[in-house]
Formats: C-alpha cells, structure tokens, sequence
C-alpha cells in the first residue's frame, strides 16, 4: 500500500500515513501535540503549519489569508498530503511538553500529613500494604492450609473480615512459602469491602509498596508517586491530554467518539499519558515498576469514562445519564495501565454527567463536608463546577463555561504554559506596566489568569465599558479595525515572541464575559435552589486549573466571584489529585467519598432550569447588569465608567 512520509519540525519526527490522512492525523501518529479545540472539525483555526516541501491539498476556510497561504500556512486538519512532505509547528500551535501550573503544583507536594496520620482527620491506612510475616511451619496440631495460614497471620495485626486470593497466587504459595522457609512479605490491597492478597515474595520487601495518585484532567494530566511505607510523595510529573488533539473539551471529545473504534482510540490516549507519566516517575525516582501496586485516579465524569473506555454518548443527551458513578476497583491491566501485573486501580466516584470524581476530592481536601458553617466551593474550568453545604448537606452544579479559560477561542489565547502572560497591569495611558510570563522572555499569548487580569484592567481604566465594548477615545491609538472587528493591541510585535501583535478583540472579551457569567450564574442558582444568599457563605473554596494564580480582587471586579470579603477565600490548588492521594493513604478517606460525600450531594441540573437563562443573561456585563450586587465594583467605576 502507498503512504506518504510526514516529518514535523522542528521535533524532526517522522511519520508514514496512508493517502487520504491529514496532517493532523499524521501528528498524532507521531506524538506531536498541535494546538486544536474542535477535535479536527476545522472550526477553530487553531492547528496552523506551515508546509515546507512537498505537496498538498487543502479544504478551503476563513482562518488563513492569501498571504499565508502562498507562504505555506494550514490548518493540520483540514490539509492532506499528496506526496512526502515536512511541516513546520510553529510556536503558536505547539502544545507544551508540561503544562505549568500542573508542574508548579505537583512541586509544591502539599504535605499529606495535613489531612492523613496521626493528629489528622483521617487515618494512616493505605489501600495497598506490605506486611512481612514470620509464619509457624505446619505441625501435625497445626495442620491448616496454606492459605489460611496466610490469612491468620495477617489477621493477627489488623482487622480484616473478608479476604479472597486469586488462582493464580494460590498455586505459586506451597513451593514459596517452603523455599522461603515461611518467611515472606504478603502484599494485600483493598476492593471495596474485600482485602486481596495481590502478591508473595520471599523475604521482606515491605518498604518497597507504591501507589500512583492521578488527575485525568481534561486539559493535563497529573501523576504523584507516593511511597505508601511511608506516606512521603516522592515524584511528580505533568503533561497534557494527548485526547487534545480530538477536541479541546469534553463535549467535542464525546461527540468524537460516536464509534467504538473511536472510543478506543480515546482511551488509548490517556492510558498512554499515564503510563508515559509512570514511566518518568519510576526513571525520576529509580523505583520499579513491579512496585507500584496501586493506581488512584480522579476526573470529571466524562473523562474516567474514557479512561474505562465506557460508553460517554449518553452523558450529553438528555436525562444525562453515565454509565457509572462508582466503578469498582479494577486491575489496571485491564486498561493497560502498566505497574506490577496484579496491581489495582481506583477510580474516585462521581456524582453526576459533568459533576465528576474531581469535585468529590475537592470537597474531601477542602473539608467543607466536616464543617458547621455553609462554605461554597468553585471550580473553574471549561466545565464549571460549584458544590455549597457544611456537615448536615451538600448541594452541587455545573455550567458549561467554554475553553476561554484554558485560552481557546480567544484570539491570543494559549495554555498555562512557557510564553504565557498569567499576569498584567496597567498604569496611565492604557500602557502595560507589569507582565508576567511564565517561563520568561518575550510572551506568546494570553493564559486564563493573565485573560483575568486583562479585563478587568482594560475595565478599571476606562479602555472598555460594562458590556465589554471598547471606548475608542481611552483606547487611542492602539485600538484598530480588522474587517470590522474591533481589537485592542495589548503588546505590539517588537515585545512578542511571535513578532506580530497580542491582541485582544470584542469577540474576545464577549467569550470571556460569557464564560464568567456561566460560573457566577451557576453559583447563584445554587444558592436560589438551597433558599440561601452569598452572604450566608462564610469560606469560599477556588480549585483547580490556575486557581493559586487568581487574583480575587479582579475576579470579583469583572463578576467571576461573588463580592465577598477578601478573608474568606482559600485556594486549595488542585484537589483532584491531593483527593486521590489522600485516597491512597486512607482507607477512611476513600470511604468517606464513596459513602459520604458522593451519594449524598444533590445535584441540580441547570439545563432545565427555567431561571437560569435570565440570571445569565443579568451577568453577561461587566460585573453584573445589576452593580448593586457587587458594592465595591460600584464605588471603584462609579465616577468614570458608564454603560452605553
């Protein structure tokens, strides 16, 4: 069969594809990540490159002009190789190999000690132990099998009611046990209310028992090493969703995999993420794969459906069902996660279609389930997601906010990773003063925090009104017209790495605004559904995403956060994966999740919620069409800002 080599630059990876495949499809191949939210629909021009040699076909679309069509642009999607060709990424397309606020988090390595062990709420009790046994030897009054003999021993140090061992280690246990002259280490993990003997190794290998804590996040994913001897984190590791490549969020990745084939192929992208991500911890920290008996894992609903491989059609139509909300506890060969051959995975329950296993752990991390006092926990992303309650009730919801976010759809808009503006200030004139880039050096585009910063400064100075259009006479000269759309020029090409502009327009700010609103309004109608206001909330919890980078004086200013006082904000970073960790480290906790928190928080299905549409559409100004409910808004714009 003829195919076509496809090399990419500047990686110089090469890939042979069959006639009729995009360049697109030739990237994933070869593992190069190339920017796209629309999953390869070619709706979002984000998969620019440049075709160096060779020849091509090219549907026609909006996104390129003539110029850069001569000098070679194309979207990857919607490009087909008729002949051996080499793509160039170039620096605005490309995915970062580690996301950074995943990376800067994992860094961080919150001490788990705070939430597990001696002092803490919950105890020191791993899902995986070692226990090195020195057994009797058979006698003629102590006749019981060898499996029992294993059994009562290990029931001698803890209590244990059901146990079960497998065929397999069953058959190796009579000659071990007598060439080990009955001294070995029993590895047993937890299946919900059973203990498994995993393994027997002779000797005592008792300090060597790993669990893998992971967030499948739909943008990155995130893997701790915890050494469950000692409680200690010892590794961490990032990078984004390879699923990216099939749809920046969850509904164009469900939409994708209409086929089992293409299910499958969804799966295999993120089991490859994990196990890319295992294999760099076991090289970071010169530990064994076989050692690694557990695997945790938390994300949203659709993607530990995906990681399953479980049917996801049915979570976007209506009654939103998935097909799970607690999966048991699995070998995670079974999805072709690779540690010890019989090791576990564990998935953290969810509680509804876009209510998943990751807000479950923010509320176990935040301890909002354990408190007397009503605390409000939000969780940004491209799903919103918003859980209110104390002790006696939890009450949760979602909102689709959209990728502004996570950059997409905006037209400097980028990840949180090298090159990104994730802060911005402004001084007189509309002139940056203060811009931080991740990594350093010249930026690359706008990340969410740094999108935050922008409005809400563009906003405090004068350069756009409450409905987010631009005032012309602030802006000055750096406000110009491309075809009719209004945009606003917050670097010029001289401070850029890409060397044009970066921009913001009013379609920008439009998306922003409504991906503000969708959260705000979804807190909102939390609290009209408990019967409830913002002023009964007395601790509002951030996660996730660049929740540690958020500034809440702009995000109340632009109507993302309630106006709340400052003192009653707690960012808890990224509690998907401190949930699962914690989960690792405490049988008690994972209960307190699977038997607590997840089947006893009401959810609330805003898409059918008749009051919600016009409470958005209240939000979609900037902070509020109704200031009132943002006092200290309304002092700081009273004297100069004016709704047209």
């Amino acid at each position: 069969m003829k195919t076509f080599s496809v090399t990419f630059l500047p990686e110089e990876k090469s890939v042979e594809i069959a006639p009729g495949k995009t360049i697109m499809e030739a990237a994933t191949a070869a593992a190069v990540p190339i920017n796209s939210i629309c999953g390869g629909d070619g709706v979002c021009g984000k998969c620019r490159v440049i075709v160096r040699s060779g020849k091509v076909t090219a549907e026609p679309n909006e996104f390129l002009t003539r110029r850069e069509i001569q000098r070679g642009f194309a979207l990857a999607c919607q490009t087909y190789p008729d002949s051996d060709v080499v793509i160039e990424v170039p620096l605005e397309s490309r995915v970062g190999a580690i996301p950074r606020l995943a990376a800067e988090d994992a860094a961080r390595f919150a001490p788990v000690s705070q939430w597990v062990g001696d002092g803490a709420p919950y105890a020191y009790e791993p899902l995986s132990r070692k226990d090195y046994l020195l057994l009797p030897p058979p006698t003629l009054n102590d006749s019981v099998s060898d499996q029992e003999r294993i059994y009562r021993e290990l029931r001698r140090h803890r209590d244990i009611p059901i146990m079960q061992t497998g065929l397999s280690i069953l058959r190796q246990m009579p000659t071990l046990l007598r060439a080990s002259n009955w001294r070995v280490t029993v590895t047993v993990g937890q299946r919900g209310g059973t203990v498994e003997v995993l393994q027997i190794e002779p000797g005592d290998t008792s300090l060597r028992n790993y669990g893998v804590a992971v967030d499948v996040g739909t943008t990155t994913v995130d893997a701790h090493l915890v050494d469950l001897a000692t409680s200690e984190t010892v590794g961490a590791q990032a990078k984004y969703n390879s699923q990216i490549s099939y749809g920046e969020d969850i509904i164009s990745r469900i939409m994708y995999a209409n086929t089992d084939e293409k299910l499958q192929t969804l799966r295999q992208c993120v089991v490859n993420d994990i196990n890319d991500l295992i294999a760099a911890l076991t090289v970071e920290t010169k530990t064994r794969l076989h050692d690694i008996i557990y695997v945790m894992c938390a994300g949203n609903t659709t993607m530990t459906h995906l990681l399953l491989g479980l049917e996801v059609a049915n979570i976007r139509r209506e009654p939103y069902v998935p097909s799970t909300s607690f999966a048991p506890v699995i070998r995670a060969a079974e999805v072709g996660i690779k540690v010890n051959a019989r090791g576990l995975l564990g998935v953290i329950p969810s509680i509804a279609s876009y209510v998943g296993g990751d807000l479950v752990a923010d509320v176990l991390v935040s301890g909002m389930n354990d408190s007397d006092e009503v605390s409000m926990l939000v969780d940004m992303g491209t799903n919103g997601e918003i859980v209110m309650g104390n002790r006696d009730w939890l009450a949760c919801c979602s909102a689709s906010a959209g990728p502004a976010f996570e950059g997409g759809g905006i037209t400097s808009g980028m990840r949180a990773t090298h090159g990104a503006i994730e802060h911005v200030a402004f001084g007189e004139g509309c002139q940056v003063t203060e811009c931080g880039v991740i990594g350093g050096g010249k930026p690359l585009g706008l990340c969410g925090s740094g999108l935050i910063d922008l409005v809400a400064e563009l906003l405090r100075v004068g350069c756009i009104d409450r409905t987010g259009r631009f005032v012309p006479e602030v802006c000055g000269t750096r406000l110009s017209r491309d075809g009719g759309q209004a945009e606003f020029a917050v670097l010029p090409g001289s401070a850029t790495a890409l060397g044009r502009d970066i921009i913001i327009t009013e379609a920008d700010i439009g998306s922003f605004i409504r991906a503000k609103g969708a959260i705000y309004t979804a807190a909102e109608a939390l609290l009209r559904h408990t019967g409830l206001d913002f002023s009964d909330v007395r601790r509002v919890y951030v996660a996730g995403g660049f929740g540690s980078y958020l500034d809440v004086r702009k995000a109340i200013r632009i109507g993302l956060l309630p106006d709340l006082p400052i003192e009653r904000f707690q960012f808890i970073g990224n509690g998907s994966l401190q949930g699962a960790k914690m989960a690792l480290l405490s049988r008690q906790a994972f209960d307190v999740m699977e038997k607590r928190i997840a089947p006893n928080m009401t959810h609330f299905e805003l898409s059918t919620d008749p009051e919600f549409m016009n409470e958005f559409t209240g939000s979609l100004f900037l902070p509020h069409t109704n200031i009132e409910k943002f006092p200290s808004v309304e002092r700081e714009q009273r004297p100069r800002v004016a709704v047209r």
